[in-house]
């Protein structure tokens, strides 16, 4: 069973990267909800991360982590300082946020504590640990 959750998580990463792709412009193009800077980074590492992890699961490449999980940990890097922010562990002034919204504006909040940044970090947070855990299938035919 194991095997089989390692040799599956990339479809794992892909569809939490999907997802939050989706999640995303649903916030910012159905709901309106504007995006603050830091959000605007987290978009430019989880966007990239739906293609580069489905052309890698189309080929089987057995390398996918090395390209892949460095755009994801920089992803859930600015994830954790943004929820630093937003929960006040942080101070407001260390914030990037000088034009537009703030990166500390309460936009959504799910069931008292389910909000934009946690949800980011969340699913960085799933992508990482899978492509951690994936394991290739050994494959002696190298595609190109």
């Amino acid at each position: 069973m194991l095997n089989a959750i390692r040799k599956n998580a990339l479809y794992l990463a892909w569809a939490t990267a999907l997802a939050a792709t989706a999640g995303s412009l649903y916030f910012s193009e159905v709901l309106h909800l504007p995006p603050c800077v830091l959000c605007w980074y987290q978009r430019v590492f989880m966007y990239p991360l739906v293609l580069l992890l489905a052309v890698g699961i189309e080929r089987r490449d057995p390398g996918i982590r090395r390209y892949a999980l460095p755009l994801s940990l920089l992803g859930f890097a600015v994830a954790v300082y943004h929820n630093l922010l937003y929960y006040k562990i942080l101070p407001e002034n260390a914030a990037p946020c000088t034009a537009g919204i703030s990166c500390t504006t309460l936009q959504i909040n799910w069931l008292g504590f389910i909000t934009i940044p946690l949800l980011s970090l969340l699913g960085f947070l799933a992508i990482n640990l899978a492509l951690i855990i994936y394991q290739p299938e050994e494959n002696n035919d190298q595609r190109n």
